[in-house]
């Protein structure tokens, strides 16, 4: 009997070390969860809309994949392999500047929604308290007519004691944005 010892292939590169010793190797959780991370940015971009899309720096091969899963049926199983790919392509790319310009679109987006809550709320103002929130918002904006305020106060409320549809509200809504948002 040979006292001879049988090795795997698995242990000779045992003795191996990786070329960066100081970083360990990622879990096999570590590897998942940094992949859902990557199919869910895929997903974002494919979800966006053609407008917001080329404002996001992407290569040619990327952006082609993006386009595939567009047009894929989201709920047949082609779609999920597509996000997958994506994930794929997004792995072997610095996405920073990526996800830079995701950020900037939903900031973009937040600031708009609250531009669009500010002017809401100066419009139900003029509507509910008349003169007194007409004289808050020509001292804000000055650009704005206050005699083209109040009528726009007077129709409103003619409008309600009718109940009639809220036109003057719209127009009014429209002339501060048109107004305001020109500043």
């Amino acid at each position: 009997m040979s006292d001879h010892k049988h090795h795997s292939p698995q242990d000779s590169f045992s003795n191996f070390k990786d070329i960066n010793e100081d970083e360990e190797p990622l879990s096999k959780t570590e590897l998942k969860r940094q992949s859902a991370q990557f199919q869910k940015l895929g997903e974002q971009l494919v979800k966006l809309t053609p407008a917001h899309l080329d404002t996001i720096p992407m290569d040619e091969q990327l952006e082609e994949a993006v386009m595939i899963a567009r047009s894929v049926n989201r709920k047949k199983d082609g779609y999920r392999r597509q996000l997958q790919f994506i994930g794929k392509l997004l792995r072997q790319r610095d996405v920073a500047p990526i996800t830079q310009a995701l950020m900037m679109l939903t900031h973009q987006h937040q600031a708009n929604n609250a531009a669009f809550h500010e002017l809401e709320k100066a419009r139900d103002d003029v509507a509910k308290n008349g003169d007194e929130a007409i004289q808050r918002l020509v001292e804000e904006y000055p650009e704005l007519e206050r005699q083209k305020l109040r009528q726009y106060h007077r129709q409103i409320k003619k409008e309600q004691e009718k109940n009639a549809v809220p036109k003057a509200s719209r127009e009014l809504f429209q002339y501060l944005k048109q107004v305001i948002s020109e500043r």
